[in-house]
């Protein structure tokens, strides 16, 4: 029986397959290139973003291996997890960019053209990057996913008023970074 035989029968029980080492490092070379060029063909060439992808598809199926039920193929199956994936992707960074968007509204009069937005999104993104982690996190919890200070404290695991006096600081810091980064 040849192992591609062999792996079509034991598809059905992904467990097995997980089980033995020969056998799954088999699946995964036969799965793999597959599934990376259904991803690939689907975020615009991203070679990056088709790696994280494949990784992450491949992790979420072992992870729920048991919810295979053999009615398609495993690479239909997988292909399916990876599409959910990209979907998941999709979905953060267009919430990312209505965050940096929303930010860049607060600290600015938010200019009218998308030339001037996309500029400003880029000063935004830009100015956080070169903030401190701490600084850069309080500004993103406060302005972007619009918390308040007792939320962000609690998330942070500071004091309201050590919050605020980090916010006030991260507040300052940006003014500084922003004006020097257009």
């Amino acid at each position: 029986m040849s192992i591609q035989t062999g792996l079509t029968a034991m598809s059905l029980n992904l467990d097995a397959v997980v089980a033995d080492q020969a056998t799954f490092r088999t699946w995964y070379e036969q799965t793999l290139p597959r599934v990376y060029q259904y991803l690939l063909a689907r975020c615009g060439h991203d070679v990056e973003l088709a790696e994280e992808l494949t990784q992450q598809t491949f992790v979420e199926a072992i992870r729920r291996r048991a919810s295979f039920d053999g009615r398609s193929e495993v690479v239909t199956w997988l292909c399916a997890i990876g599409r959910h994936k990209l979907v998941d992707h999709h979905r953060r960074s267009g919430r990312e960019r209505q965050r940096y968007l929303r930010l860049a509204a607060e600290w600015t009069d938010g200019g009218s053209d998308a030339w001037e937005r996309n500029e400003l999104r880029s000063g935004v993104e830009a100015g956080l990057a070169r903030l401190p982690g701490e600084q850069r996190i309080v500004l993103v919890l406060r302005y972007l996913d619009q918390l308040s200070v007792r939320e962000i404290a609690s998330t942070i695991g500071r004091s309201e008023k050590a919050t605020e006096s980090l916010l006030s600081r991260a507040r300052d810091a940006f003014r500084s970074v922003y004006g020097g980064v257009n």
